[in-house]
């Protein structure tokens, strides 16, 4: 039995996040009856978690790590109590070359340490380093100081490197490459499924009603409200855009500095087409929006495979990205692609809504054919299971 630790989500079952959504597909997908899970857990994450220190679910061992709030350095707190809890439990059951499978570089100066117990324990350490966390502006500069020195960190010590993006890849082998990283790339993946949703349905007419909106008669955007999303590009780009469509926005909004800085600067209280109408957790009505959204409009900048991205190409016709290495190495030629020079997204916006009936249903086939060949759960799961069995 190949027992596999899985560190860095928050846990499962999974209520948010593209790693804690990961973690939820491979357990509960597993193919390989040669695989035992343990995942780490915030005990904050589940209810499941309230009654026992340790419970099962899709088949997988789920260990729950209390972690005080310490601010920015509890990710790392938690990820620290999670291996030692692991190390400790491979030596207790007795695992034979147990894999401690880390997602996220967030603990990189103290891994040194802890990867010479994983190898007395005749173990290995695989790193999914995400993206570039150390870019991010939501953080202040000594922050991206550290993920950066953590990531270096991670890589340095990693038996295996596992990058969920063809170009995050290429960015290891090139950036450490006096460690000589041992590289593979796997994917993230997406559902396929349409929604089970009707036109008719009462939650359905609802949910429109309240915003105001008609399918096929808005943009999409759905993402974390951080700015190197680009909302304030793609929000501006819009407003000077003709088009007659909507603007809706799916994010967890707040009235912060960030709000407030766009606001000022764009006005978009003005413009009755920008509409943020929160967030939807309720996965059907997310698809049934998703499929029904003329198109979508993309501005993550920073990560590997972003998840909304890959949603977007299994559900929605047309997308508009921003034209990065991430982006293009998973859509291809199946999108519009703009940059973030003044009038550049307009005009893609303006192109878009020229588009024929033809054009559309061209569009959304080829980039359906991409997440079918390359980034279906099964094939990711398959992936895995035949590097963890190795």
């Amino acid at each position: 039995m190949k027992h596999v630790y899985i560190i860095g989500s928050k846990g499962i079952p999974a209520r948010y996040g593209g790693y804690e959504t990961f973690v939820d597909k491979l357990t509960a997908g597993q193919q390989s009856d040669e695989i035992q899970y343990h995942v780490a857990s915030r005990r904050d994450n589940s209810q499941l978690s309230e009654a026992s220190n340790l419970f099962e679910y899709n088949n997988a061992e789920v260990f729950s790590i209390d972690v005080p709030n310490v601010g920015p350095a509890q990710a790392i707190l938690y990820d620290i109590k999670s291996l030692e809890w692991a190390i400790q439990d491979a030596k207790k059951i007795g695992a034979e070359a147990p894999i401690f499978y880390i997602l996220a570089a967030r603990i990189g100066p103290f891994m040194g340490h802890y990867v010479k117990q994983i190898h007395a324990l005749g173990g290995t350490y695989f790193i999914n380093p995400d993206g570039h966390e150390w870019k991010r502006a939501k953080w202040p500069l000594p922050v991206r100081k550290y993920w950066k020195l953590s990531e270096r960190g991670m890589i340095k010590h990693a038996d295996l490197v596992i990058a969920d993006n063809r170009k995050i890849e290429e960015y290891i082998l090139d950036e450490y490459r006096p460690f000589t990283p041992k590289t593979t790339f796997i994917a993230y993946g997406t559902d396929t499924i349409p929604t089970t949703l009707k036109s008719e349905d009462e939650n359905v007419r609802a949910w429109y009603a309240a915003h105001d909106v008609v399918e096929q008669g808005y943009y999409l955007i759905v993402g974390r409200f951080v700015p190197e999303n680009n909302y304030e590009t793609m929000i501006r780009e819009f407003m000077i855009s003709d088009s007659s469509k909507d603007l809706v926005i799916v994010t967890n909004v707040e009235k912060n500095k960030f709000y407030q800085n766009l606001l000022q600067k764009t006005g978009f209280d003005q413009d009755k087409r920008i509409k943020f109408v929160g967030t939807v957790y309720d996965q059907p009505m997310l698809r049934y929006i998703r499929e029904n959204a003329y198109a979508y409009l993309h501005g993550h900048e920073v990560g590997g495979t972003n998840p909304s991205l890959l949603e977007a190409l299994s559900s929605t016709q047309l997308n508009l990205l921003v034209d990065v290495g991430f982006n293009r190495d998973v859509a291809h030629d199946a999108a519009i692609y703009w940059n973030k020079q003044p009038g550049k997204l307009a005009a893609a916006i303006n192109q878009a809504d020229l588009y024929t009936a033809g054009e559309l249903s061209e569009n959304a086939n080829q980039a359906k054919e991409i997440i079918q060949n390359e980034y279906t759960w099964k094939k990711i799961i398959e992936k895995y299971e035949a590097v963890f069995n190795r």
